[in-house]
């Protein structure tokens, strides 16, 4: 790049600039972002697993769940704030870790969002199908797909301002059931007066199965959390990362544990645990019970809204993740390319058509074995890819106190380092028992694979892989 004065004769006044990534997400899109990533259809539809499986102590899981999220979330703040970049945890795992593990939990990241995205899809596509049978379900996914591929294509801050709106639909919807689940304990609505005690505290008690099933639903409960880290992902395109992220952060971390703690409570406070299931929506079941289910069809627009909501966040994190992993020689160079309004549209679209490929899978294979396959290692996935996040931020402490360089960091994770630590050792005895427990298994039979086989591929295809240093810090 030369740059010329304007009165120099003969001399080009132009300056050659590559697209760099637009910080077009305000601090209200990065906030509600990620709560499109993990409030989906999942919530609604899977949460009868839960309490099929745990009963009313489901509970005491989604509390373990959110401080999993809570411990996450702050070390992913520290890491967000000192080095803001598109890519977030792959960026973090290559400079603290190694460019070996950062392949392997990138491309295992990547490879759950298009397994997982295409479940939403699905899910939309079955909603609509029953409000319109003419038109198949194939067809109806197709069409949210192809929606929210358009939505990502456009400027970031058109992708944050509809993820706004689609999470505030979901945030309204919950808000809603917990009132009229709180007027129903009280006996304000229907003639059964009030319930107090009795449908959390009958069928078997508050732990009808025992306590050990608390932790054999963990594995569908971070499931169910995941998404909180597309923040990380959103950092790079972003106005303002030192302030708007902490905010972000900690309104998220709050905002998701309530979102979930109290609507679930009141939940099992008024639906028998033994009427949980997977054929509908618990809530929508419980508000049934009462005598409301005229209600049902509007719970399935908001059903409706969360499938394509979460869509739009995992294409989001998906597309940024394999822009990451081709920015760093781990995938093809040419899907590191930016079109002019600063966005991965390559990365996109590969992502997409990988989801449109799952959908089509799907489709084929009657039995869904290679769908159920995929879909099972979410919870795998994502524990890696929290986990990851985590012993970055560890690495990157420890590194900034053997350099004397800690007051210089704009955001620190508190109580260091027993947050990280904790984040990181639950989430490992969950991956232990994973593996000692038979229905969950299969889990790491196709999770396992998915991060070892990129990282032994990244080996061979680098004969002498140099390990990165640190995040470089800029003393103030």
């Amino acid at each position: 790049m030369r740059l010329c004065s304007a009165n120099r004769k003969g001399c080009v006044s132009e300056v050659m600039k590559e697209p760099t990534m637009n910080r077009g997400l305000k601090n209200r899109h990065l906030q509600l972002i990620s709560l499109g990533g993990i409030i989906g259809s999942g919530y609604f539809l899977g949460t009868g697993y839960v309490l099929e499986k745990a009963g009313p102590a489901a509970i005491l899981a989604y509390l373990l769940g959110g401080a999993i999220v809570l411990c996450v979330m702050l070390c992913l703040a520290e890491l967000a704030v000192a080095k803001p970049v598109s890519g977030s945890f792959v960026t973090y795992a290559k400079e603290n870790i190694s460019s070996t593990w950062a392949c392997g939990v990138g491309w295992a990241y990547w490879l759950n969002w298009v397994a997982y995205v295409p479940s939403e899809m699905i899910a939309a596509g079955i909603i609509m199908n029953n409000f319109i049978p003419g038109v198949s379900q194939l067809w109806w996914a197709v069409l949210f797909g192809l929606l929210v591929t358009l939505i990502n294509l456009f400027h970031v801050d058109k992708f944050g301002e509809s993820e706004f709106w689609l999470a505030i639909i979901k945030i309204i919807a919950l808000v809603a059931f917990s009132v009229v689940a709180f007027l129903i304990c009280l006996g304000v609505i229907g003639d059964h007066g009030p319930l107090g005690t009795s449908v959390l505290l009958g069928s078997g008690g508050f732990a009808p199965n025992g306590y050990w099933s608390i932790i054999l639903t963990m594995v569908i409960i971070l499931v169910n959390f995941q998404g909180s880290e597309i923040i990380g992902l959103a950092a790079g395109e972003c106005k303002e990362p030192e302030k708007s992220i902490p905010i972000a952060v900690r309104n998220v971390t709050w905002r998701i544990i309530a979102l979930y703690i109290i609507p679930i409570s009141l939940l099992i406070s008024i639906l028998p645990w033994d009427k949980a299931s997977l054929e509908e929506s618990v809530f929508a079941a419980a508000l049934s019970e009462y005598g409301l289910s005229s209600l049902s069809s509007l719970l399935a627009f908001v059903v409706l809204t969360a499938a394509i909501s979460c869509s739009n966040s995992g294409l989001y994190g998906s597309g940024r993740t394999l822009y990451a992993l081709s920015k760093f020689g781990m995938a093809p160079k040419w899907l590191a390319s930016l079109n002019k309004n600063g966005m991965p549209a390559k990365s996109i679209f590969v992502s997409v058509c990988a989801c449109w490929l799952i959908i089509l899978a799907y489709t084929f294979d009657t039995s869904s074995t290679l769908y159920t396959y995929l879909l099972a290692v979410s919870g795998f996935t994502g524990a890696m890819a929290w986990i990851s996040i985590c012993w970055s931020q560890y690495r990157f402490r420890k590194h900034m106190i053997a350099i004397h360089a800690v007051d210089t960091l704009k955001y620190k994770t508190p109580f260091f380092p027993y947050v990280t630590l904790f984040g990181i050792w639950v989430q490992v005895f969950c991956l232990v028992v994973i593996a000692f427990t038979p229905d969950l298994r299969s889990t790491l039979y196709a999770g396992v694979p998915m991060m070892v086989v990129p990282m032994i591929w990244y080996r061979l295809r680098r004969h002498h892989v140099i390990e990165p240093q640190p995040l470089p810090v800029q003393k103030q």
